[in-house]
């Protein structure tokens, strides 16, 4: 079969070896006469891919002993109230630092949850004019802004999958320096792009859907002393405590989604780990990013360079009209996903880990073909 070429934001284009990997293993797993997915989380079948899963993930990220690794059920959302529910305490405050769309929502939820717990939420970002002229095209410089040393934490989101804003691409943007402060980072749509250091977070966490494997799974990476210091008056199962207590099997975990993510860590794996892997994705974005910037008549990144997303690369057209003939002549070659996010507009290529690099090559040549054609 012919492979889409398929820039989606989210769930994302997967592997290829993970799904072959999947598809050859779908009825008969491990020689079990039964799929995965029928297994029972508690039999050893089953948890040797999980166990397999956690253990890729302290390996690919050199994840200290002083941290644990969870695999959540869900979405990253729903820990966007889950974290002011551990960590937030009445008379305490938390910072949220925004950068874009999925920082905004993080901080809806923690506003709702503060309020409910007499707890504050303290706000910087980086957004530029109001209502429809509010635009996001950087992150800060060190130095930007202040951390309030007696915060629970302080939150960011790691790589803005709508506006293209990215974190830590340029030496220029590190992640913020919060001292004794807990940094935690909603990762998304860039965890796993390229090495980093765990021990400069409290906690990471992240959606699987689009950089780590399909929806309904979270991989999250948290400090013993972040766990340590979560509430004890929540439901068990809002307690990261609780699932880090239980190995991420208090209940019924999302067996087959994980089983796919450690297909997926296993062909990081195989790809020469985290450092070729952010090799290829630096390849990628440059080559992408040199049409844009060598076409400045035609294409417009609203990005600073310093903050370009290596993982979404937004761009713009001179009209709307020409937007929209990009999208539909695009699709005729065998290409989707390249539509902005409704509320931006313009164009958005993810171009996540599993993206290949002539796939890549192939939408740099059509972009230089149509800005000729016009």
């Amino acid at each position: 079969m012919s492979r889409t070429i398929n820039f989606n934001a989210g769930p994302a284009t997967l592997p290829l070896p993970a799904l072959t990997r999947a598809r050859d293993e779908m009825l008969d797993f491990a020689g079990s006469g039964m799929s995965v997915m029928e297994h029972s989380h508690r039999g050893k079948e089953y948890e040797a891919v999980h166990d397999e899963a956690i253990a890729l993930v302290r390996e690919l990220l050199g994840v200290p002993s002083g941290y644990e690794v969870l695999l959540i059920q869900g979405g990253a959302t729903s820990l966007f109230a889950e974290i002011p529910m551990n960590l937030l305490e009445k008379g305490k405050s938390a910072q949220y630092l925004i950068t874009g769309a999925w920082g905004e929502k993080a901080l809806g939820e923690a506003k709702v949850v503060s309020s409910l717990f007499g707890a504050s939420i303290s706000v910087q970002t980086t957004a530029v004019g109001e209502g429809k002229t509010k635009s996001y095209t950087r992150v800060p410089a060190p130095g930007e802004g202040k951390v309030d040393p007696g915060a629970a934490y302080l939150h960011i989101t790691s790589n803005e999958t709508i506006h293209g804003v990215q974190f830590n691409v340029d030496a220029s943007r590190p992640f913020p320096d919060t001292g004794s402060v807990p940094l935690i980072a909603d990762m998304s749509s860039d965890f796993f792009w390229r090495p980093l250091d765990v021990t400069k977070f409290g906690l990471m966490y992240a959606g699987a859907q689009k950089n780590l494997g399909p929806s309904g799974v979270v991989v999250a990476v948290v400090s013993k002393e972040v766990l340590e210091r979560g509430r004890k008056d929540i439901p068990k199962i809002f307690q990261f405590r609780t699932h880090a207590e239980n190995k991420s099997l208090y209940n019924t975990p999302p067996t087959f989604g994980i089983y796919m993510v450690r297909n997926v860590l296993a062909w990081l794996k195989g790809q020469g780990g985290l450092t070729k892997v952010e090799e290829m994705n630096r390849k990628k974005a440059n080559r992408l990013y040199g049409v844009i910037d060598g076409n400045p008549d035609f294409f417009r990144s609203p990005v600073e360079k310093e903050s370009r997303s290596v993982m979404n690369v937004v761009f713009r057209l001179p009209s709307e009209e020409l937007e929209a003939q990009f999208i539909a002549d695009a699709k005729k070659k065998g290409m989707v996903g390249l539509k902005g996010h409704r509320s931006v507009g313009g164009i958005r290529a993810s171009i996540y880990n599993a993206a290949s690099y002539e796939w890549v090559d192939a939408l740099a040549v059509f972009m230089e073909d149509f800005a000729r054609k016009q």
